[in-house]
């Protein structure tokens, strides 16, 4: 085999390597260097004034930022913002007088209609008493009475609940001997309405009652055979009248 020695290997390499030159320096920044193609390749490097060297002076022309600019316009921020919550508040608090002003009308209808249910319930009657059974009627005669019957008997076991027929004021409560225990409810028109033989009263002079409030309980107290409520109804204070026909002309049927 032929050895190869350093002569050799250079000898082989193509003339554009071996003989090519090295690129030179121009010395104005641009490297130059010669080809095989008889042309030149170029590099363009930066200027070695440029380097290290203050910021150019770029002209009369260059933008300025001006300090009362930006105080203006944050001043003018705050202004609109300042403007805003002030609109903001003045919608709030008209909000809220609007709604008070609803809340009174609506406060006012409702007290009217209490008033006005009220009003109704004053006006409306009631049976005196539940779970009876009628046994004696007004005009009567009997040997029970000295005269005919003055009211109207509703027998029902002792202890029931006696009620106001209507709204009126308890004008008194007693034993009366034949009546025995009694109470005298007074109505607005005047009209006594008595409540006789109870068992027990749960009222007291001066008292206003509502019609169905609660004001005694069923007994046989005074000149009675059995425990009944004797109801007597008495315009003015005056002479006794037909309890039937009373009740009836204010909606309640007995």
């Amino acid at each position: 085999m032929r050895s190869v020695s350093l002569i050799d290997l250079d000898s082989t390499l193509p003339p554009a390597v071996t003989g090519a030159p090295a690129p030179a320096d121009t010395g104005t920044g641009t490297v130059t260097g010669a080809g095989t193609d008889a042309g030149t390749d170029t590099w363009t490097g930066v200027e070695a004034g440029d380097v290290g060297a203050p910021p150019r002076d770029r002209g009369a022309n260059a933008p300025t930022i001006s300090r009362d600019i930006d105080r203006a316009t944050l001043q003018q921020q705050v202004e609109l913002q300042a403007a805003q919550r002030t609109q903001a508040l003045a919608e709030l608090a008209e909000a809220a007088q609007q709604r008070a002003n609803e809340l009174r009308v609506e406060q006012r209808q409702r007290l009217q209609r209490q008033q006005e249910r009220a009003a109704e319930l004053a006006r409306q009657w009631v049976l005196p008493v539940a779970g009876y059974s009628l046994t004696a009627t007004f005009g009567e005669s009997s040997y029970l009475w000295s005269t005919v019957h003055t009211g109207l008997d509703f027998a029902a076991a002792e202890g029931t609940p006696l009620v106001a027929v209507a709204q009126g004021t308890i004008t008194a409560t007693e034993y009366n001997g034949a009546y025995g225990t009694k109470t005298i409810l007074t109505l607005d028109d005047g009209t006594e309405i008595w409540y006789c033989h109870q068992s027990s009263q749960t009222v007291s002079v001066g008292d206003v009652v509502a019609p169905g409030e609660t004001i005694g309980a069923v007994g046989s107290t005074g000149n009675t055979t059995g425990p009944h409520l004797h109801l007597e109804v008495r315009p003015d204070g005056g002479d006794p009248v037909d309890p039937y026909t009373v009740l009836a002309e204010h909606g309640v049927s007995p």
